[in-house]
Order: C-alpha cells, then structure tokens, then sequence
C-alpha cells in the first residue's frame, strides 16, 4: 500500500518504536492516530492522540469508533515482564499473553472490520526474534511473542479475503527502554531503523519483514537440528 495518503494508528506510540512509527508515518504523508495508555505521555506534533490500553476492552471499542477512517494498523504496544515460566509469579506470565496475544488480536478484532471497510489496508504486527527461540530470563516475553508471531500467521490468513495485508516485523535488541537495564550486552538496534523497515515492507506488499542480522540468524536456524543453535545461545 502507499503510506501517503494513507490514515494509521499506532499502539504504543508515546516512545521507543511506536514513537518511530507515529513520527516517521507522519513525515511520510499519513494521517496518524498516535495512542498510548496515557495520552498526555505522547509529545508528537502533528498527530491525532487517542487513549488506548490493549489489555482494556473498552479503550480499545473506543479507538475503534473514533478512527473510522483507518486503513493501517500498526500493533507495537508491548511489555517484558522479564520473568521466567518456573520460578516467576503466574500473573506475569499471564500479563505477556494477555498484553502480546490477546491484547493485539482484540485490536485486530475492532480494527478488522474498518479496514475492509476501507478497501483492506494492512496491518504491521511488532514481534521479536524471540517469537523463534526462548531466554533464560525472558522465557515468558518469549511464550507471548511466539502466540502473537502464530496469530499474525493465522489472522494473514482470514483477512487475505478482504485484501488486508498482514506484516510481522521480526527484530532482535533495540534500543528501547525495555532493553534499559536489561541483562544484555550485544548489539542495539535503532528502534528508528526499525520503523523504517517496517513501513518500506507495507510499501513493498511484504508478508515479513526480518530487521537484523541476529533475527535472520535466528531463521535460518530453524531449519537445523535446534540442538547446535541452543549450544551456541549458551557458550555466548
């Protein structure tokens, strides 16, 4: 789809990569719904704030009923809870479901019918590298990202009737303030680029848009025996 001219709302747009994305689909020619849980936390000039929370089913029927005219839905709101399945409290393995998998596919849900409604558009899921493998210390973010990596396989699927094209974007460590204190010490990539990507992928019609070079390591080990990735994961 051609960005310009087009209307977009963005999750998570007060900072890291959804502030790219607001900025960057604003510079490019789009109207933008930028949202965030607290409104008052976006600063952009030139957008349209909106409060929404994907975990709160009436913040997101809200946003739904006043962005009718929204023909692409970027999903980048997200949590790390950094906690593990085994030793970590249920409730933060619950909040990365309930914030990656069922916070992401009700907005798809409310979103869905305005966008066929508007002749399809596209959607651009955010989702990670760990959608691919698992990390001591992030095993529940990993759990999340891998069911909405799933959902956006399967809502690709039941949106192509209606001409909506569906894009994940798969990146590994960016510098965000999720990775702020993070115990992590590879390389960050800039959370603009990441937009950046992303967006020249809508354009292009792509289905996946892989950012960086450990994400595309990541995929091109899934073909082999996992046995030789996990080997190299922890010698590192």
């Amino acid at each position: 789809m051609n960005i310009s001219g087009a209307t977009a709302l963005v999750t998570g747009a007060n900072r890291g990569i959804g502030r790219h994305f607001a900025a960057q689909l604003a510079e490019r020619g789009a109207k933008v719904y930028a949202t965030a849980r607290r409104p008052g936390s976006v600063d952009l000039p030139g957008v349209e704030v909106l409060r929404l929370d994907i975990t709160d089913p009436a913040s997101i029927e809200a946003a739904a009923a006043a962005a009718t005219d929204v023909d692409l839905l970027v999903n980048n709101a997200g949590i790390s809870t950094g906690t593990n399945l085994l030793d970590s409290e249920l409730d933060a393995v619950r909040r990365e479901l309930d914030t990656h998998l069922w916070g992401n596919l009700h907005v798809v849900r409310a979103f869905a019918p305005i966008l066929g409604a508007n002749g399809g558009g596209a959607i651009v899921n955010v989702l990670s590298a760990l959608s691919w493998f698992s990390y001591d210390g992030s095993n529940a973010y990993a759990v999340g990202k891998a069911a909405e990596w799933s959902m956006t396989n399967g809502i690709r699927l039941e949106l192509a009737a209606q001409n909506t094209l569906v894009t994940g974007v798969v990146l590994g460590a960016a510098d965000t303030d999720i990775m702020a204190g993070a115990d992590y010490d590879g390389p960050l990539t800039d959370p603009a680029d990441v937009a950046r990507a992303a967006l020249d992928g809508v354009e292009k019609g792509l289905i996946e848009v892989v950012v960086d070079e450990w994400s595309a390591h990541v995929k091109s080990s899934l073909a082999a025996d996992p046995a030789e990735f996990y080997r190299q994961l922890l010698a590192t």
